[in-house]
């Protein structure tokens, strides 16, 4: 199916995106793209578990999810904050449906490390058909991250992760990581389009800095398969382009205009 954008929302930015945000989305189907969301939902866990007392633990980033710690982490991913997706994107005037990487399946995945990390798991097979279906009639999906355990049950998987594998099983024309900053910045301006090896020389010599260098090598990360073009874009801008284009710092696998003309002289 062509035309697919997945756009993954990060668990830091589900709580601030704005109208404009969920207007472009929409917009999006008016010029016949297709808008997956794949989410998290970190710091909305973290408050819940909190006020349940529930104990976690990080291993190298990754959540160790016991059982206990799956039953809120599974609620929180894909009821509360899927569910709020869900009703902003229908108050924007668009369609959406909340679902799971688990409904489908749309991933199957295999645990990494049971003892470090509990119910954690990798993606190891997916099918798109269910996503189809729905951009097919119109509707939006929203994916929570949960997904079905290959040996019976689910698994919780890192939202970036669950993001690029269903970015490669719909075989994505564009994704779109959604921050709170506009793009790659150098001297405090935007970086309009940028080419991976770009990208790595801007990782190296520190021009791409903080929170900005894991959005990047996530980015890199997915053009190593099918996705052609990775945005790294703003969710919390206040007004919405009328071109139906995602605004922010455009990473390709190929070279950029500027370096087909140095190429073709």
């Amino acid at each position: 199916m062509e035309g697919i954008v997945v756009v993954k929302c990060g668990g830091s930015t589900v709580t601030s995106l704005t109208e404009a945000f969920f207007q472009e989305l929409v917009e999006l189907k008016k010029y016949g793209r297709h808008p997956v969301i794949v989410h998290g939902g970190g710091p909305v866990i973290n408050e819940m578990l909190e006020t349940f007392q529930v104990e976690t633990t990080f291993v190298n980033g990754l959540r160790k999810t016991t059982p206990e710690v799956f039953q809120v982490a599974e609620m929180v991913l894909s009821g509360q904050v899927n569910k709020m997706i869900v009703e902003k994107i229908q108050e924007a005037g668009g369609q959406a449906a909340g679902i799971s990487c688990a409904d489908g399946p749309i991933v199957q995945a295999e645990v990494i490390d049971e003892v470090q990390l509990g119910l954690v798991g990798q993606p190891a097979d997916t099918d798109p058909s269910l996503i189809y279906s729905l951009c097919e009639a119109g509707i939006i999906p929203v994916v929570s991250p949960v997904s079905q355990n290959k040996a019976g049950g689910r698994l919780n998987v890192n939202a970036d992760t669950a993001a690029g594998a269903v970015a490669e099983a719909c075989c994505a024309e564009e994704m779109v990581f959604v921050t709170d900053v506009p793009g790659v910045q150098a001297e405090g301006e935007v970086i309009p389009t940028l080419t991976k090896e770009e990208a790595k020389a801007l990782l190296q010599d520190e021009t791409i800095y903080g929170g900005m260098i894991p959005k990047v090598q996530a980015a890199m990360n997915c053009l190593d398969g099918h996705v052609k073009k990775v945005v790294i874009a703003s969710g919390t801008a206040a007004e919405k382009p009328a071109d139906g284009t995602i605004q922010g710092t455009a990473i390709t696998a190929g070279t950029t205009p500027a370096e087909q003309k140095v190429e073709t002289g």
